[in-house]
């Protein structure tokens, strides 16, 4: 005698969540958060979501778009200062700290935040405050906007840096310090010379990344008064 088998009808399987630009995007967060950008594919994504990846393209065009969306959505997490009368330098070093650490604490944000360009409320939100604290410096129209940039920019690099650092442990860090600090005086003499000051910087009180940003800014203050014709004729 054959055992009595329990059919399950399909009817009474949980339901398959609508396929939507919100659930690809949030799922291909937590897909970012565990694998980085490489678990990030749209086959990777339509494999999760139980559909094909030709499904997805009717909500993003491609990968590039999707990394940007995913960008923004982990930009939604980014808490910024209040905007006050108070020094506008000290808004900034405190908005971009607060980038930099959002950027190291959630993992593959920070290497996704050098691949793309963040596309939603949430970029628009972090860029719109960067340049209402430049315009309160006295910093407008181009060196602003292109000022922006480089910030952004910095803060990507130094955290992605960071999470590298991070993944790979301090042996290696600590190895890579050594091979430094024993190079050859007589080929490499100013590498030799300032083998400290190369590793130098204190991370805890963020010394040399306000240092960088202190550095970038100055640079944006003294190009200000310039213009995009006097840029061009310099090159």
């Amino acid at each position: 005698m054959k055992p009595n088998r329990e059919i399950i009808s399909r009817r009474a399987r949980p339901a398959k969540e609508p396929l939507s630009h919100e659930i690809i995007v949030k799922t291909a967060y937590e897909l970012l958060k565990e694998e980085g950008t490489s678990g990030m594919s749209m086959r990777k994504v339509a494999k999760a979501l139980d559909t094909g990846p030709s499904s997805l393209y009717v909500y993003v065009k491609n990968l590039q778009e999707l990394n940007s969306y995913v960008l923004d959505h982990g930009l939604g997490q980014l808490v910024l200062p209040e905007l006050t009368d108070g020094d506008w330098k000290e808004q900034l070093f405190r908005a971009l700290d607060a980038y930099v650490m959002l950027l190291m604490e959630q993992p593959g944000l920070a290497e996704l935040s050098l691949q793309a360009i963040p596309i939603g409320t949430h970029a628009f939100r972090l860029n719109e405050y960067l340049l209402a604290v430049l315009q309160k410096g006295g910093i407008t129209s181009t060196s602003a906007a292109w000022g922006m940039d480089l910030l952004l920019l910095y803060v990507s690099s130094v955290a992605f840096e960071q999470a590298a650092r991070s993944k790979h442990g301090e042996e290696h860090m600590a190895a890579i310090q050594h091979s430094y600090q024993a190079t050859d005086p007589v080929r490499f003499p100013l590498i030799h010379s300032m083998k400290e000051e190369l590793f130098s910087g204190d991370t805890v009180s963020k010394e040399r990344f306000y240092w960088g940003i202190e550095v970038i800014l100055n640079g944006i203050v003294h190009a200000n008064g310039l213009n995009r014709n006097s840029i061009s004729s310099r090159k």
